[in-house]
């Protein structure tokens, strides 16, 4: 088989092929910055928390809606910004760390939503919310998935500076104007906002892969922030393509092809990247780990 036939023709011929290739595109510029956002930040474990908080309210829109993409978006991101409040209440008002309450808000939304699910769907459209429909997605999704990456990399842009001041010194803007709080919040918010966009393809537990394996990879190949942005996107991107052609030509599951491959990208980054990987610390190269 020709590199053309193998990794060309299927989606100039397929236009679901196209639609899920463009979906994933825009889920990762838009979830990667966040992801690497959130490893600095040392809230790895909140991105797939937040996964899961979005599926009750998710779920309670299927009950009343169906499969329909704006009721469940909005019931998704409703139910995110939820627990992401609660769990910070609970933080700052007893003595358990933020990671721990969303730990324990995650458990219970992923019980209620597969509940909620459970009691009037079928086993198909289980299956449909926790693991993506990334074949099925139509025009509609698409353009929302790549609106909600629009917005976030605007944004981003915007209030790049005080974030990441945020991440490293979050006590500074609250000294200097009490911004952080506002800055952390904007900051879920965009997670929330792009776990709900990648659900729609990938299923409330694979979406949270995309996000955070790419950013975990590029900090083995790049020092700076936006380095490592502009790297995790690249390698969702490929992740995207190189799992979409394994799903069609091996006929397997489309999101886990890709989530894989994205785990694949960051084994190698972790065996042989350029800082701090383990063939790096081996030859002992430090002009490129700086």
């Amino acid at each position: 088989m020709s590199v053309y036939a193998y990794a060309v023709e299927p989606f100039l011929e397929y236009s679901f092929m196209r639609r899920a290739l463009v979906g994933c595109i825009a889920i990762s510029l838009g979830s990667a910055p966040l992801g690497v956002l959130l490893i600095i930040r040392r809230m790895s474990l909140m991105g797939d928390a937040m996964a899961h908080a979005i599926l009750p309210g998710a779920a309670v829109a299927f009950l009343f809606t169906g499969l329909s993409l704006w009721s469940m978006t909005l019931g998704g991101v409703a139910a995110g910004l939820l627990v992401a409040l609660l769990a910070g209440m609970v933080s700052r008002v007893t003595p358990l760390r933020e990671d721990a309450s969303f730990a324990a808000f995650y458990v219970i939304s992923l019980g209620a939503g597969v509940l909620i699910v459970s009691t009037r769907g079928s086993n198909v459209d289980l299956m449909h919310v926790l693991f993506g429909t990334v074949l099925a997605l139509d025009d509609a999704a698409v353009i929302f998935i790549a609106t909600i990456a629009s917005i976030t990399l605007n944004l981003l842009a915007i209030v790049y500076r005080p974030l990441v001041v945020e991440c490293f010194n979050p006590s500074f803007l609250r000294s200097v104007g009490g911004a952080g709080r506002w800055v952390h919040l904007l900051f879920l918010t965009l997670v929330v906002l792009n776990l709900v966009a990648g659900f729609q393809a990938l299923g409330t537990l694979m979406v949270v892969g995309l996000m955070m394996l790419p950013a975990a990879a590029a900090r083995f190949w790049s020092e700076t922030i936006p380095g490592q942005c502009v790297v995790a996107a690249v390698f969702g991107m490929v992740a995207s393509l190189i799992g979409l052609l394994l799903s069609y030509h091996a006929e397997l599951p489309s999101s886990p092809a890709i989530i894989l491959c994205a785990g694949a990208f960051y084994a190698l980054s972790v065996l042989f990247g350029l800082r701090e990987s383990i063939l790096a610390q081996a030859l002992r190269l430090p002009h490129l780990q700086r």
